[in-house]
Order: C-alpha cells, then structure tokens, then sequence
C-alpha cells in the first residue's frame, strides 16, 4: 500500500509516500512560494507513484465544511497568491484518489495520537511553533472542527511585565503567535532565537505566553497530553520553564497527577519529531482510503 502526504506549510512544502505502519518510504521539500509555482511541483512528485490516497495537512485559515462552495480552499492567509485559493480542487482534477484534508497542525495531532506520544490516548492537543502558531486539537477519538477550525495560536495573551514588545500578528497584534513566534523572537531582540543564549530572558518570557496558553487549553478542553513542537521548540531549555510556569499557573486547582506529579510525561515534545506533520498527513490520507472502501 503506497499512500501520499502533503505537509504544506507557510513556509515549504513536504511531500512524502508511506505505509500502513507510519513510515515515510520517500519524501521530497521545496520552498511555499505562489500556488501556480508551488502545485505543479506537488503534482510532479505524485505523477506515476500509483498512490491509492493522498493526505493533505495544510497552513490556514482552511475551509473544512464538505457542504461549503468554498471546501478546501485556503481561506483568510496573509500569504501573497493563497487567500481563497482552491487547494484541494486543484489536487483533485490531477490525481482521481480519495483525498483527507485538514489543518496542518490537526494531521499532526492526528499523527502522534496514530504512532506517536500520543499513543493509546483519546484526546491531546499539538502546538507548532515556528514561524507562525498553530494549534491542533483531538479530542473524544476525533479531530476537532466546528465554525471553522481550531485557531490557537490567536488566542489574546496577558503581557509578560517585562517585555514591552508591542506584537507582530497583522490581525491581533499581541496574540499567542504575535508574542511567540519565531518571527516575534526575532524583532524582539534583533537576533533568531537560536542564536540567544539558552540562559537569556527571551526564553523566561518565551515560556510566559506559551504556559498561558497551555493553561488556557487544559481548563478548557482537559487533554490527556500537550505536545510541543515546530522550530522555536527545538530549544530545549523551553520545556522545563513552560512545565514549571504551567504548575505556578494551575496552583493545584487541577488536582492531577499528570500535571501535579508528572508533567514531564504530560507536556512532552512531539514522537514523531521533525516528522509529525508528514506522519498526519499520511494518517489522513490513510482515513481517506479506508472511507472511500468502506
């Protein structure tokens, strides 16, 4: 069984083909750039792969109702060519295969429920953050949708009192993705994250937004696990000061072991590592062909 995956991010484009059993047999990158330079190169990798389904995790805002003109579509992007811009549609007239499609962020929520940290488990939430912030939610054994879809990395953040950056979000300013990015990190201090001392404030206030967002999301939505990845996550000093900040947060009212006892466990970077987002669209595309025979 050979299935295609499509991880299309703001940023660049991975294109794989895998397994039933989460394995990526081949994959290829290239920069995000305009949709009539970006697709065709899509469409070239998968020409002649014989592929029986392909996945699609996409950047957003995305339109995921089956019953809307616009499904599949990208929707609201600030990215020049891609606002309402038909995606799928555009797959779909090149390749006659049943297709999933969802959020990027979701496919790899979706990836590490399937073979990664969160494994065995019926609900999780999954943080990317890198150059933007996203948030996918499982919840109940499914993906989450709704009005539209989960758009965490949006949610209006208390400020740090020490950090007088005024916000980089073109909709919301100081938002979780305005504070947080790695676009944010970078017009803060002058510098890319990865190139300030693992012991600078930048990370103490780093911490600050993402902790009150994880806050936010087990009050809210109560999830067996939270999963950090996306590139400003690769800076591990991260981890201890986020878990700490999201104890101090809670002060004991979410009377737990998971989050009391074991939160290294519980706010844990992704299994599948750099591969996460690949892996869920893999999955997608594998819920797609088992659909489609059902």
């Amino acid at each position: 069984m050979r299935i295609g995956a499509i991880e299309a991010g703001g940023t660049k484009f991975v294109c794989g083909i895998g397994n039933s059993q989460g394995e990526i047999e081949d994959q290829i990158s290239f920069p995000t750039e305009r949709p009539e330079l970006t697709l065709p190169k899509v469409i070239q990798y998968f020409q002649d792969t014989k592929v029986e389904a392909i996945g699609i995790g996409s950047f957003g805002p995305i339109d995921l109702r089956p019953d809307s003109t616009t499904y599949g579509y990208v929707t609201t992007t600030p990215k020049p060519g891609w606002s309402n811009f038909d995606m799928l549609g555009t797959l779909r007239e090149a390749f006659r295969v049943p297709f999933g499609w969802d959020t990027d962020v979701n496919a790899a929520a979706l990836g590490e429920v399937t073979w990664g940290a969160a494994q065995g488990l019926s609900s999780c939430i999954y943080y990317t953050i890198g150059t933007g912030v996203g948030v996918g939610v499982y919840a109940e054994g499914r993906l989450i949708h709704g009005l539209v879809h989960p758009e965490g990395g949006h949610i209006l953040m208390r400020r740090h009192p020490d950090d007088p950056f005024a916000g980089g979000c073109p909709y919301h300013g100081d938002c979780l993705e305005g504070m947080a990015a790695g676009p944010a990190i970078e017009a803060r201090w002058g510098v890319k994250g990865h190139e300030l001392p693992a012991d600078h404030i930048a990370w103490e206030i780093e911490a600050f937004y993402i902790a009150q967002s994880i806050t936010s999301a087990i009050l809210f939505n109560s999830p067996q696990r939270i999963i950090l990845g996306g590139g400003v996550m690769q800076q591990s000093q991260l981890f201890p000061l986020i878990r700490k900040a999201v104890q101090a947060n809670l002060n004991g009212y979410i009377n737990s072991s998971a989050i009391l006892e074991h939160i290294d466990d519980y706010i844990v970077p992704p299994g599948l590592g750099q591969q996460a987002g690949l892996c869920g669209a893999l999955a997608l595309g594998l819920a797609a062909r088992d659909r489609a025979l059902a």
